[in-house]
């Protein structure tokens, strides 16, 4: 893997999310639900959620990534998933941080399709070896994405015990 990092700070984020709403808005596509894939899209759901004046937010949590290109050999929904009744004939903006290999956006994607309406995804990057192509997305990169939410350890472990004091 490459040294070359995509370093996106929290000022650009807000950027790119105003960007990613209005084409959105300028496709003419309105979701009834925008379903977040956590950890990552929980910040691109309530930003494009907020600029879609769209109230419904769902969240399903995805395990895949482990480190820094270590992954899952394939992603596994973590309770509770959502029930797919929620979704049944309705316009779903699936919203994550990045499209990489796609394996994670295609589980979610294949879980919603015999449900709704119509189903379709925002990334603010997506990587040209992705299996997904999303609808929507904000960059295009292959270099590795430091994330403002993601860049620093956690300050507390899991266990309660400090980190940093």
């Amino acid at each position: 893997m490459s040294d070359v990092r995509e370093n996106l700070t929290y000022e650009k984020f807000g950027g790119a999310i105003r960007e990613l709403a209005q084409t959105i808005a300028d496709d003419g596509y309105e979701p009834d639900v925008v379903l977040s894939i956590a950890r990552g899209g929980v910040f691109v759901a309530g930003g494009l959620a907020y600029a879609l004046d769209c109230k419904n937010i769902h969240l399903v949590n995805v395990e895949f990534y482990t480190g820094v290109g270590t992954t899952l050999e394939m992603p596994v929904m973590l309770a509770p998933v959502p029930n797919a009744i929620d979704f049944t004939d309705k316009k779903v903006l699936i919203a994550d941080d990045v499209a990489d290999t796609g394996k994670t956006l295609k589980l979610v994607h294949d879980f919603c399709l015999d449900h709704v309406a119509e189903v379709r995804s925002a990334v603010i990057y997506e990587k040209s070896h992705s299996l997904v192509k999303c609808e929507y997305v904000w960059k295009r990169t292959d270099e590795w994405i430091n994330f403002p939410w993601s860049v620093e350890p956690p300050v507390v472990q899991r266990h309660g015990q400090v980190l940093d004091a």
